[in-house]
């Protein structure tokens, strides 16, 4: 027998979004890869290759768009149909009222 009592359980995103939402991430994660080194081993010589373009220009991009990925991710509405059914509910102002009596005297 099925206990009716149960609870369901609706995750706030759907598997798209999640699966977005980590590719997102690990753009992120590539672009702050591609930002390190470039340092010197010797602390007392200093090295031009934190000056290079992989690290001033193509590593802030990725992580950019990594953001940016992200930020779909979360706005990303995975069934635009469920929207559409629900926006009639949406405004109940607009529904006559049921137990109003237009009394005229």
């Amino acid at each position: 027998m099925k206990n009716n009592n149960e609870i369901k359980t609706q995750f706030l995103f759907e598997k798209v979004n999640y699966k977005i939402l980590l590719t997102g991430l690990a753009v992120i994660a590539l672009g702050f890869l591609l930002m390190a080194g470039g340092g010197s081993d010797d602390p007392k010589v200093f090295s031009e290759a934190i000056f290079n373009f992989r690290r001033i220009r193509l590593a802030p991009t990725v992580v950019l768009i990594g953001f940016g990925i992200t930020v779909y991710s979360i706005l990303k509405n995975p069934n635009p149909q469920q929207v559409q059914e629900n926006t009639e509910d949406a405004f109940p102002e607009d529904k006559p009222i049921k137990n109003f009596k237009n009394k005229k005297k």
